[in-house]
């Protein structure tokens, strides 16, 4: 079984999973708020989707750069943290903690003056939406205080303190949602419904709720800097003899290449914003073409990623559990680790993914019945989320090895091929946008086969992801065919809204008794719920485990 870590004198530290169960809750609740927010803006009288144009592709600028000052930081840190204490060595994980603290303030505030002071020629010259200038202003502060945030993440990531990371996005999420709905709502009042002014309104709830963030992570490591101050290390080990220089590069050395990999998901999505309207423009008109990247960026992305945020907990847990793992040599704790994230991300995934493809239309007219355009967008970009989630758990795994530089390499490779597919097959009459959706899934295909060829080369696997496959993929066609047989009959004497979801209920519901009927987790796995052997006494007597 997994181990479980003990409470130590520098706060209480989870087990791997009470780690990506913490993060999983979290993440569920922040991806329902999103979806609360986008339902609000997309279906809002006078922002709709010209507006989301406006606010996404600056947020998409924005988050390119959180890429390079920030998103490096918590991985980078996390895995040098995890690797001091894992020897005992805790003065040393402080000290990363301290100068990385100090670097990435810098680049931070460097961040945040590029993207103020350029976002005339950015929203003019790149976006083509000169109505995106004064929302970049205002989304500019945000990345001095993302970075400064991502090192305290990723010092408590690294400390295997999940509920830190967990609560501070939840609540950054809630302020956001909430102050969106309240400064939009402002915004109406003083300017009626004047589209910029609500893109500017919503941008600066994302600023404002960004800062809140920051306030909480500051607060929490002032409550547990009286434990942490007075570590000491274990064992008479020995803190590693750095220099600041040594140990900035470390982090730099590390950080890049996950920023990089970072930039090259976000690029991906700026593919979008500079080809979608750009090329459809001539052929569509400019207020449709702006509309269709309005679809693309704001409703099929954002249903997209919602799995996709899930999975996030697999990847954030595993970089300091498999560094940790490997510290100590410790290839069993890391076979299980993997094959188990792996396994979950695949019981994400598989369902997902069949259930966006085939109810592509029904959710989008369930979620936007004002604004529902865009089933055929959503349906291919179905194929994108079981592609991502599997390469994002890898990549989690590759960085806890150090192989930091595969997945840039791999996702670099997939946005050539969606730039080339965009530009091919976007001018053909009746693919248009849907160019841009069959790019992205070829993207993160081919990002998936490279890190998954590596990870066998890396790891000793004592499975395939084939056979871990066959259950959840067993599970999700008995899904498909019955819930969407029980939605073929009930749409014809129910509205199609409720059917579809007395279907979506269904196939939760097959889809669980399908992998419980198959037995998808071993009693290991199970035990490792909370309560997990009360969990397992009840599967096992119900004849549902071995």
């Amino acid at each position: 079984m997994l181990e479980k870590t003990e409470k130590r004198s520098g706060g209480k530290k989870e087990t791997f999973l009470q780690g990506i169960l913490v993060l999983v809750f979290s993440q569920i609740l922040i991806k329902v708020l999103g979806l609360v927010q986008t339902l609000y803006l997309t279906n809002r009288k006078g922002f709709g989707d010209s507006g989301n144009a406006i606010y996404m592709g600056s947020y998409q600028i924005y988050a390119l750069l959180l890429s390079i000052s920030s998103i490096g930081i918590p991985n980078a840190i996390s895995k040098l943290v995890s690797e001091r204490i894992a020897i005992g060595d805790n003065s040393g994980a402080h000290k990363v903690f301290k100068v990385a603290l100090l670097t990435f303030g810098i680049i931070g505030m460097i961040g945040t003056l590029l993207l103020f002071f350029g976002a005339g020629y950015i929203s003019d010259m790149w976006l083509e939406i000169p109505e995106s200038k004064v929302t970049l202003m205002i989304l500019a502060p945000g990345v001095f205080f993302v970075a400064i945030s991502s090192v305290l993440r990723g010092y408590f990531s690294g400390r295997q303190q999940m509920k830190a990371t967990a609560n501070a996005q939840s609540f950054e999420q809630f302020w956001k949602t909430l102050l969106t709905i309240i400064f939009v709502e402002i915004a109406v009042i003083l300017t009626s419904t004047n589209t910029t002014y609500m893109a500017a309104a919503a941008t600066l709830a994302t600023s404002t709720a960004i800062v809140f963030s920051f306030i909480y992570l500051y607060r929490y490591y002032i409550k547990e800097r009286k434990f942490i101050s007075i570590i000491k290390n274990e064992n008479g080990v020995k803190t590693e003899n750095k220099s600041i220089k040594e140990i900035v590069k470390t982090i730099l050395w590390i950080a890049i290449p996950i920023s990089l990999t970072a930039i090259l998901s976000s690029l991906n999505k700026l593919v979008d914003s500079t080809t979608v309207v750009k090329m459809l423009k001539p052929i569509l008109g400019e207020e449709v073409a702006k509309a269709k990247y309005g679809i693309l960026s704001a409703k099929v992305d954002i249903l997209t990623s919602l799995p996709l945020a899930f999975n996030v907990a697999f990847a954030t847990a595993l970089v300091p559990a498999i560094s940790a793992a490997n510290a100590k040599h410790d290839m069993d704790t890391i076979n299980k680790r993997v094959s188990f994230s792996l396994l979950l991300s695949l019981i994400i995934g598989l369902p997902c993914t069949a259930g966006m493809f085939l109810y592509a239309n029904e959710i989008l007219l369930l979620l936007f019945p004002y604004a529902s355009d865009g089933g055929m967008l959503l349906a291919i970009s179905a194929f994108t989320i079981i592609f991502t989630i599997l390469a994002q758990t890898i990549n989690g795994i590759l960085q806890g090895f150090g192989k930091v530089k595969t997945p840039v390499i791999a996702l670099g490779i997939g946005v050539i091929a969606k730039i080339i597919a965009n530009v091919l097959l976007m001018p053909i009459e009746g693919i248009y946008e849907n160019g841009a959706a069959i790019g992205s899934v070829l993207c993160h295909l081919i990002s998936f086969i490279i890190v998954y060829t590596v990870l066998i080369k890396t790891v000793k696997l004592n499975f395939s992801l084939f056979g871990l496959a066959i259950k959840p993929i067993i599970a999700t066609i008995l899904m498909s065919v019955i819930s969407y047989g029980i939605y073929t009959a009930v749409r014809i004497i129910l509205p199609i809204r409720i059917a579809t979801i007395i279907a979506i209920i269904v196939a939760v519901i097959v889809f669980v008794a399908s992998l419980l009927i198959l037995k998808v987790f071993s009693k290991e796995e199970i035990e490792m719920l909370p309560k997990g052997d009360k969990v397992y006494a009840i599967l096992k007597k119900m004849h549902f485990c071995e």
